[in-house]
């Protein structure tokens, strides 16, 4: 299975592993899954700290790396389907791990209940 951690996915695996279930845990450490943050997550994480909503005192490329998981690109197509996306969730960084769930067939591992309402496999 190819998966997509949502933002705050991504930071549990990092300091609160404890908060994801051992479904989850097996499905992100199963060597027959591959598991992708986006970079889109990593721009969110950058943009928060340099405004003071949080404290990153780690490199997130480097920790993900490290983790095993591969670095997304945000694309020119998912992009443009940004703008077919209709506004159930209107934060900019959610919509496009949407799209890029959509665009490239990601099961995306999440706690928003916003994605539900959308057309992408959620986890």
């Amino acid at each position: 299975m190819r998966i997509l951690v949502d933002t705050h996915i991504y930071l549990w695996m990092l300091s609160c592993p404890e908060k994801l279930s051992q479904a989850r845990r097996y499905e992100l450490e199963s060597p027959a899954n591959e598991v992708f943050v986006s970079a889109m997550s990593i721009a969110e994480l950058m943009i928060k700290h340099s405004i003071g909503k949080i404290d990153i005192r780690f490199d997130p490329v480097e920790m993900a790396q490290k983790m095993g998981l591969e670095i997304l690109s945000f694309t020119g197509a998912e992009a443009m389907a940004l703008g077919e996306l209709p506004l159930h969730h209107k934060d900019p960084f959610d919509r496009m791990l949407l799209v890029q769930s959509m665009v490239n067939k990601l099961s995306l591992m999440t706690d928003d209940s916003k994605f539900l309402q959308y057309d992408c496999k959620i986890m």
